[in-house]
């Protein structure tokens, strides 16, 4: 965690000289992308950030056909990584990881009490699209729990997280995978149910700088603020698991 901290430090002071030039002191809002599990979390580190939440590679994509950003923050290294191999971003930093949970309605009317019971005829599962982290990390999962075949239940894919936490809750869908930290904004709407530890994928969240930003002071100070004490209790408070440090290289 020291280690990204300096890092976000030395980005701010290798800034500071040209923060004097017209582009680079805009007064406009900051704008951060983020990932839809972060919706509730965000805002407590940075209230007076400007927030877009949404799937992590819907976003990424908006960044490369060049929509404002100052920050991307997502569920999956994988798309950080693009835009820095791109050189549209500065190096990501993860800073944050997570861990999937089943949900069922609190009701329960379908009488699921383990994810073997997925497995029965006429379940209505709602995941997450392939092209999506939470879909990507559920097929892992089910793989890893020799449950690939349950993929036929699936009534629905998801653009992001919040889509199939919002059709569990309301009772569309029998079960849905989704991270544990969004199963805990509906206590009460949802029953969840736990899933071994061994099978879990590396949930692993990064954030990076997008470079063409005219926010970049500002935008390093954000990124200085979720890798600092408060921002990490914020994140665990929320549900999140420690970044451990980890800096792409």
């Amino acid at each position: 965690m020291r280690v990204a901290l300096a890092l976000a430090t030395a980005l701010a002071v290798a800034l500071a000289p040209v923060a004097s030039s017209k582009e680079n002191r805009s007064t406009d809002q900051l704008v951060v992308l983020a990932a839809s599990s972060l919706t509730n979390v965000f805002p407590k580190i940075d209230p007076g950030a400007r927030y877009s939440f949404a799937g992590s590679d819907a976003l990424a994509a908006q960044i490369q056909q060049g929509a404002p950003a100052d920050v991307f923050a997502a569920a999956s290294p994988k798309f950080p990584e693009q835009l820095y191999e791109k050189g549209l971003a500065r190096k990501p930093v993860v800073f944050a990881s997570n861990r999937l949970v089943l949900i069922t309605p609190a009701a329960n009317p379908a009488g699921i009490r383990t994810v073997f019971d997925l497995k029965r005829p006429g379940i209505k599962l709602v995941v997450g699209d392939k092209a999506v982290p939470i879909g990507s990390y559920t097929r892992q999962i089910l793989a890893n729990l020799g449950l690939t075949s349950v993929l036929s239940n699936v009534v629905s894919n998801e653009q992001n997280v919040r889509d199939i936490l919002a059709k569990v809750s309301l009772g569309e869908a029998d079960a849905g995978f989704v991270y544990v930290t969004d199963a805990k904004t509906v206590t009460g709407k949802v029953k969840a149910i736990f899933l071994p530890g061994w099978a879990q994928p590396h949930v692993k969240y990064e954030l990076t700088i997008v470079k063409s930003s005219t926010n970049q002071i500002a935008a390093a100070r954000f990124v200085k603020n979720v890798l600092a004490k408060r921002g990490q209790k914020l994140l665990a408070a929320a549900g999140f698991g420690p970044s451990k440090g980890t800096i792409k290289k």
